[in-house]
């Protein structure tokens, strides 16, 4: 029971803080082009996420409170957004992060 405690705050949603969650997106798009949100479904283990990947295939990921707010998110910030259950993800961000796992840490 006291890992569960612990770890029920690390998510961007469970005692996170929602407006950095935000403010991190918003600097992702701002200082990127090509980017489009990918909405992830809860599960067991993590709170709904977002996904924004770039038009090389960077990528990054915040948890959100709610399906319904990572939509409404993504779409506030301006991006195309799309369900990753119905789209899959863009083989741009799977060679993305191959390249980044070749390449090894800057």
């Amino acid at each position: 029971m006291a890992w569960w405690r612990r770890t029920r705050g690390r998510s961007g949603t469970r005692g996170g803080d929602l407006s950095s969650a935000r403010d991190h997106l918003a600097e992702f798009v701002a200082s990127r082009r090509g980017v489009e949100a990918y909405v992830e479904p809860a599960t067991n283990v993590t709170s709904t996420t977002v996904v924004l990947i770039a038009h090389d295939g960077e990528w990054t990921r915040r948890a959100l409170p709610s399906r319904p707010q990572a939509f409404e998110t993504a779409r506030a910030l301006g991006v195309p957004v799309y369900d990753v259950n119905q789209t899959g993800y863009p083989a741009r961000m799977r060679a993305w992060t191959a390249r980044q796992r070749r390449e090894g840490p800057a």
